[in-house]
């Protein structure tokens, strides 16, 4: 069975030890970085199934780094592992791009089940670098976030129209389910990110209405289809 790969990013010298220690016997394989610009340089050339980042790195801050995957067009888990849990920089760790939060100092116990359960809910498939899909007339570029139409301007689009529209190529000329599409891109199937997702399909239905041929369907019931 192939081990899922890991990407730690800790600068204190012995937790990061432990911690790699630690996922390495639990069957992990475990790459660790000692500050933010290091990382990206591993993540950018690598492809991991999890990030486990502290938020005070040197170089780069963990947030930081965080946001930069993300405007890369990464939909990789992150789980932040920081001393530093007022709301607002808990806020922060979900605006950057996370998606959980664990309190230093915290068990070993607690980090496995954390780590089991983002796995299993968020599946993502590798984006190679620099790829570029055509959907209809647009050339879609998600690392750089951008649809062009020719002989038009770019249209520059979000981190989340980014995501959804990445997932809706991925699926199309198939119905991509609604629960599938919402615990992938947020982590969970509630109603306020049910609404969230409606928002982001209208948007990119008005991006997209320059093509005729390209159209997103909703499949009453089940979620969304993209035909191109």
């Amino acid at each position: 069975m192939e081990k899922k790969s890991i990407l730690l990013v800790e600068d204190e010298p012995f937790l990061a030890k432990v911690v790699k220690d630690s996922l390495e016997q639990q069957h992990y394989a475990v790459t660790h970085a000692s500050d933010g610009r290091k990382a990206y340089s591993l993540f950018r050339n690598n492809h991991y199934q999890l990030l486990i980042v502290d938020v005070m790195l040197p170089h780069t801050d963990g947030f930081t780094f965080v946001r930069q995957i993300r405007a890369a067009g990464s939909l990789v888990p992150v789980l932040f592992l920081t001393a530093r849990t007022a709301t607002p920089d808990v806020i922060e760790g979900y605006q950057s791009g996370g998606n959980d939060y664990l309190k230093k100092p915290f068990s070993l116990e607690e980090l496995y089940l954390r780590i089991a359960e983002l796995l299993k809910r968020y599946t993502v498939a590798p984006m190679p670098s620099g790829s570029t899909h055509q959907i209809g007339l647009y050339r879609f570029d998600p690392e750089k976030q951008l649809l062009h139409f020719p002989q038009e301007l770019d249209i520059r689009l979000s981190y989340r129209e980014t995501q959804l529209l990445q997932l809706l190529y991925t699926h199309r000329n198939a119905v991509l389910e609604r629960r599938t599409a919402l615990i992938t891109l947020w982590g969970d199937d509630s109603f306020f990110h049910t609404r969230t997702m409606d928002v982001f399909i209208t948007k990119l239905r008005k991006h997209l209405r320059r093509d005729p041929g390209v159209a997103i369907l909703n499949i009453r019931g089940i979620g969304y289809k993209m035909t191109c």
